[in-house]
């Protein structure tokens, strides 16, 4: 997974880049379950780069574990699933319409390497079947180029509750 504008698609599909407000508009998602900090680059229809600020305040810090803090593996999975989340709202312009994205299956998840407080968690995922009510996508999490987490995941778009 790269971030180049250069690559198919790139040409055609504008990359756009997101801070924190434009994030909240796109996830219902609010602390502490919001896991997307701010969205480096992002070609619709295609991918996102999202990243997460890891730090030491995170709630789950004090218990997993204590003296040797390690983000969790679902909590990846889970920051991955929110940037997947952005990608399908921006690409099939769900903002302000009442849907929601739901996880329906997660496959294949591995885990690489632990992640530490005070590190960026890049979050890369990509489409890798698109249609209107379920999508499917190819989602990797890394530290500084190491990978930590690789995950294939399906999701569904959906009404929110009333």
């Amino acid at each position: 997974m790269s971030d180049s504008a250069g690559e198919t698609g790139g040409a055609t599909s504008p990359n756009t880049s997101l801070d924190i407000v434009q994030v909240l508009k796109a996830l219902p998602h609010r602390y502490p379950m919001l896991l997307v900090d701010r969205v480096q680059n992002l070609v619709r229809d295609e991918r996102i780069h999202a990243i997460k600020a890891v730090s030491f305040n995170e709630d789950f810090f004090q218990g997993h574990f204590p003296g040797a803090p390690i983000m969790p593996g679902v909590l990846q999975i889970e920051a991955l699933a929110q940037a997947a989340g952005v990608l399908a709202v921006e690409s099939l312009d769900l903002a302000g319409s009442g849907k929601l994205v739901y996880f329906m299956a997660i496959e294949n998840a591995k885990f690489r390497s632990p992640v530490t407080p005070g590190v960026l968690l890049d979050l890369k995922a990509e489409f890798v079947q698109k249609r209107a009510r379920v999508c499917k996508f190819a989602g990797e999490a890394s530290v500084d180029g190491k990978v930590t987490c690789e995950v294939n995941f399906t999701a569904m778009i959906a009404d929110g509750p009333e």
